[in-house]
This record gives structure tokens, C-alpha cells and sequence, in this order.
């Protein structure tokens, strides 16, 4: 039996076999130049489509996720922030289509949406109404959360998605 030399890196070394172990053995076979490889097979897209901006520097409305082909939609608010609590989340819903659209889905791809309310009370009513013209069965998981305020100063509503191709 050969004897292993001490490792220049153990923590490396500690942090592989945990990494290694985690997975059953499956990575026993990840060379550096077969890890370089699956970096490559692993790719990113921004979606920036006409209509749905993004709130700021450092934020995209949508990212595709190729390889397990994953749809992350960014937070949307509304167009108009002084139209009516049912058209904003429908401008709302109308931009996250947008991103999915882009990206090759649709409403069907959707797994989980995510709703931020400034008044929850107040506002969950017309979602659910609203949410029933976009979302399709079997309805994705959801969240609502009411919060104080939101990133973009007057915003009241924000949603947030991930779908699946």
C-alpha cells in the first residue's frame, strides 16, 4: 500500500472530502480539467426585455439558467405607481411575462412567485382575484409577505418568480 504524502493545502483537502462525501463518491472522478468543463456547461443569461427595467445598478429582471433550465425572475413592480392596486399588479404580472417570454417560457413554467405588500391587508384580496388571470394549474407555491416598504421609493407591490423549462 503506497503512503499518501501530507497535503500542501489541508484545509483544501478537508473541504474536498467533505464536499466528496456529501455526494455519495459521485465527484471522485472531477479532475480540475473536468471541473473546467462543467464550468462552461453551466451558463447564465441576463434577460433584459422591453418593459421590464431593472431597479438598479447590480439587478437584472431575469436571469436563464441553462443546464437545469431555471428561470429567475427579479422582483417587478407596476408601470404606473399612481394607477389603481388591481392595474398595477396586472402592469406587474405583465412584466414578469415579459421576462418569461424571453426566456422561452410562460405562466405554466412558473414553480414558485413570491409577493411583496406594503399594505398586505388591503391589497391581498385583489391579488388573489388578479393572480387567477395569470397563474395556471397546478398554481405554483406562493408567498405573500407584508413589509414596511420597498427598494424603489412609492412602490407597494413587488413579485418575484422561478420557473422551470
Amino acid at each position: 500500500m503506497q503512503q499518501q504524502q501530507p497535503s500542501e493545502n489541508p484545509r483544501r483537502d478537508f473541504l474536498s472530502g467533505a464536499v466528496l462525501g456529501l455526494t455519495g463518491g459521485s465527484l471522485a472522478a472531477l479532475s480540475p480539467q473536468s471541473a473546467a468543463a462543467a464550468d462552461v456547461a453551466a451558463k447564465r443569461t441576463g434577460l433584459y426585455p422591453d418593459g421590464a427595467p431593472s431597479a438598479d445598478v447590480g439587478y437584472t429582471p431575469g436571469i436563464l439558467a441553462a443546464g437545469q433550465r431555471l428561470v429567475f425572475v427579479s422582483g417587478q413592480g407596476p408601470k404606473d405607481l399612481d394607477a389603481d392596486m388591481e392595474t398595477q399588479m396586472r402592469q406587474t404580472f405583465d412584466r414578469i411575462g415579459l421576462i418569461l417570454k424571453e426566456a422561452g417560457a410562460g405562466f405554466e413554467n412558473v414553480v414558485i412567485i413570491r409577493s411583496f405588500f406594503v399594505h398586505l391587508l388591503r391589497d391581498l384580496p385583489i391579488y388573489r382575484k388578479v393572480r387567477q388571470d395569470y397563474l395556471v394549474k397546478p398554481y405554483p407555491a406562493s408567498t405573500a409577505v407584508g413589509t414596511t416598504e420597498l427598494a424603489i421609493p412609492g412602490l407597494e407591490i413587488e413579485f418575484e418568480a422561478v420557473a422551470i423549462i
